[in-house]
């Protein structure tokens, strides 16, 4: 399965969609983002959103752009922000301040050396917080994204691609489900 192939399956009443995952994904529209930044990204929100069928399109055509290195970053950036998103999103609106105060004792190494250029990965991880809601994470990724010189249109642009993906991978799991509620 390519990009190409996930257009063809979004319905017409999510055409914006289809229209959207092509400009975000399209480099010369990507305010000022590299095409590994947006094909990791791309690659970090689709396991995000954990469609099968998108994250396959998705990785196929990174795997056009990206290195070993890229690619496995954006894994990594996609499961750290998984567990990081749910514990740092409950410490967050928890009403007992205590939780903040505590050692998380979470093994996160992999924010520290993601084998790639750490501004790069903290791109990775604001677009999957944004995904999985965590306004903590949002900001603390933002604010190292903004210290490293990233500018906001770049940092929205990682968001972008988020919001499209989560929106495809929603759309091709809603239509697996009537197909499957049709066949029974």
């Amino acid at each position: 399965m390519n990009i190409d192939h996930i257009k063809q399956r979004i319905p017409d009443y999510a055409r914006d969609l289809r229209i959207n995952i092509g400009n975000v994904l399209d480099p010369e529209r990507s305010e000022g983002l590299s095409a590994e930044q947006i094909y990791a990204t791309a690659v970090a929100t689709a396991r995000a959103s954990r469609n099968p069928g998108l994250i396959a399109a998705i990785e196929s055509e990174a795997s056009k752009h990206l290195d070993d290195a890229w690619l496995n970053a954006a894994r990594a950036a996609a499961a750290i922000m998984g567990m990081n998103n749910i514990y740092y999103r409950f410490v967050h609106l928890a009403s007992n301040d205590e939780y903040g105060k505590l050692p998380a004792r979470l093994r996160m190494s992999v924010i520290g050396n993601p084998g790639i250029d750490k501004a790069d990965f903290e791109l990775m991880s604001l677009a999957v917080s944004a995904i999985n809601g965590c306004g903590m994470c949002i900001d603390s990724h933002e604010r190292v994204l903004k210290q490293a010189g990233v500018s906001s249109e770049a940092i929205q642009h990682s968001v972008r691609i988020a919001s499209v993906l989560h929106a495809v991978a929603a759309v091709m799991d809603a239509e697996q489900a009537v197909d499957m509620e049709a066949a029974a």
